[in-house]
């Protein structure tokens, strides 16, 4: 199904808006979904193109917020499909790889240009740019460590000219240096593939553990366990405000109300599932984005979305 869609669209003169992206069903709870949400859920049979699932630009919403729910994926080009290309990688399907990223390759810019004029042009552009997103992440960490530079912040460090040249070693009538003072240890399947870069323009060791490949795994495991329920308030007429819940929809006169009561069951929910997969001295955040529009002048509300997340550390297992 993946090459023959790869294949279609790099047929196609153009790059369509949906063209190199999948959607992949994850199944769970469907509970206070809306009538155009479960439409685009029950296309999603299997894995497939993003748009055989939506059949207008309204629909894109929707899937979204079936994302958020956790109830579909939508897979597209990673980094490791550029290392396919670049020959760095051999895990997966390499052809694959070269056709997607050869169709983002054609996509264009707001000026009307190609993004790159071909796949490995692409490709080396997406690992340069994890290369200093990653170094600037490394950086921002030491920076945040070191005594010497308390009360600064990292972020801006890490991004200074200063910084810059001096990882690069500038030499003119100012010369400067800079390099981490410590090595670094490179985790994930694909380190092997990235890391050596990362240690270069930072003038570090870097270390790759025999087993890095499942070290970043079992470090998502142990560091922190999350999870996360949206649930929606629509407002079919003025002053009538439904809440979209697991159980069924229940209904408030008042927008405020109907709020708050979709926050608590979403606190509940987020902090059940928490603790059922294994989290303790739970922290749990929420966050409310609230459409209106202006009529004559007046806002009018149209739908929230209230999101809440329940996190801790894993329980540890004893005996």
């Amino acid at each position: 199904m993946v090459h023959a869609a790869l294949d279609r669209w790099l047929s196609a003169d153009a790059v369509g808006e949906y063209d190199g992206r999948f959607v992949i069903p994850m199944g769970g709870n469907t509970g206070g979904l809306g009538p155009r949400d479960m439409a685009v859920l029950g296309r999603v049979t299997g894995p497939m193109p993003v748009g055989n699932a939506l059949t207008s630009r309204l629909e894109v919403a929707a899937l979204e917020r079936l994302v958020a729910r956790g109830l579909v994926m939508i897979s597209g080009v990673t980094p490791s499909d550029a290392s396919h290309v670049l020959g760095r990688l051999e895990a997966w399907d390499g052809a694959a790889a070269e056709k997607a990223v050869r169709l983002l390759a054609r996509r264009r810019n707001g000026r009307g240009e190609r993004f790159a004029p071909d796949a490995a042009t692409l490709a080396q552009a997406i690992v340069d740019q994890l290369t200093q997103q990653t170094v600037d992440c490394l950086l921002e960490a030491a920076f945040s460590e070191d005594a010497a530079f308390a009360g600064e912040v990292p972020e801006t460090l890490a991004r200074h000219r200063l910084t810059s040249v001096g990882l690069s070693q500038h030499r003119g009538i100012v010369e400067i240096t800079a390099r981490l003072g410590v090595p670094v240890i490179g985790l994930g399947a694909s380190a092997a593939s990235y890391y050596g870069a990362v240690g270069d323009r930072l003038g570090t060791r870097m270390v790759l553990p025999e087993h890095a490949g499942v070290a970043n795994a079992i470090g998502a495991v142990v560091g922190q366990v999350s999870q996360r329920v949206t649930g929606t308030v629509t407002s079919p007429s003025e002053g009538r405000f439904v809440v979209h819940l697991a159980d069924g929809v229940r209904q408030f006169s008042e927008r405020e109300a109907a709020l708050d009561a979709l926050e608590a069951a979403l606190v509940a929910e987020a902090s059940t599932r928490a603790r059922a997969a294994g989290a303790e001295e739970l922290h749990v955040t929420v966050s409310r984005n609230i459409r209106e529009a202006e009529v004559e002048g007046r806002a009018m509300f149209i739908e929230a979305q209230v999101t809440a997340t329940a996190s801790g550390r894993p329980r540890v297992a004893h005996g």
